[in-house]
């Protein structure tokens, strides 16, 4: 399987670095190893997607294994569902390939080609470097660059995604992982933010064409450094609504304590 040209949605063919589709749309090859198939009509902003400060945040929390748990169970779940010799899986919303990377380490064994799909170029650029067996690429959640019905699975954490195109890429009873924030998650933050907390909704998302086959709570508390706890603000939303006293504060405790909650969802496409 390729990708498929964002501008005519016929099939790209990768020749000489560079992947051209019928009607002549080409797209080169980075030095890197990723593609970027965001034209720049579709582009809301000249640099869409989180910045490097951010993708730095993100991955120096990351790579502390604070969220392994949730990375563990859904790289398990892919595994325990996606037995399908050659199996495709795109990663939505990917960043610099921390979940895309163990997902592929899961489904080694039945020769899986594991994309990973993220606005931000310097997300992608990175993840592409760094983990040379996955295919990364430059692209919008919202259209998809992947033909009907070509994809075994997609994982979207977090990601933003439309599920009419959810429907169109997943293949006859292929499966979709999601992971969405839990009752509970950040609550330590949503208590310096808001005075009347809401707590998250826990209610499965309503998909056309899917059902729930499985779900799991995962639950846990994050004892993290000061510097851990500013990497892990600057990876969300309350980064903009708290002010640089509180983050100099946060930035110069000890220990920070923390929860994780988290709900992981598999479903299943079923016409």
């Amino acid at each position: 399987m390729s990708y498929q040209c964002p501008l005519c949605q016929h099939e790209l063919r990768f020749a000489n670095n560079q992947y051209r589709c019928e009607n002549n749309h080409q797209f080169d090859n980075a030095k890197e190893g990723y593609v970027n198939l965001m034209p720049a009509h579709h582009k809301r902003s000249k640099n869409p997607g989180d910045n490097k400060e951010m993708m730095q945040a993100r991955r120096a929390f990351l790579e502390a294994g604070h969220y392994q748990p949730m990375q563990q169970q859904v790289a398990n779940y892919c595994q325990h569902y996606l037995t399908e010799e050659n199996t495709q899986l795109l990663d939505i919303g990917c960043g610099e390939g921390y979940y895309t990377s163990e997902i592929q380490n899961k489904l080694s064994n039945v020769n899986a080609t594991i994309y990973g799909l993220d606005i931000a170029k310097i997300a992608v650029k990175y993840a592409a470097k760094r983990y040379p067996n996955c295919q990364f690429t430059v692209a919008s959640s919202h259209r998809l660059p992947f033909s009907d019905k070509s994809l075994h699975g997609v994982v979207r954490i977090y990601a933003p995604c439309k599920g009419e195109e959810l429907h169109r890429t997943i293949k006859e009873g292929g499966y979709l992982f999601t992971v969405t924030p839990a009752s509970h998650h950040l609550y330590e933050f949503r208590q310096a933010v808001y005075d009347d907390i809401r707590l998250h909704n826990e209610t499965p998302e309503n998909i056309e064409g899917f059902v729930v086959v499985e779900e799991k709570k995962l639950t846990y508390d994050m004892t993290l450094t000061g510097e851990e706890a500013l990497h892990l603000l600057d990876m969300t939303p309350f980064a903009w609504k708290l002010d640089n006293e509180y983050k100099a504060k946060l930035k110069a405790k000890d220990t920070f304590s923390c929860k994780a909650d988290f709900m992981i969802r598999v479903y299943q496409k079923t016409h």
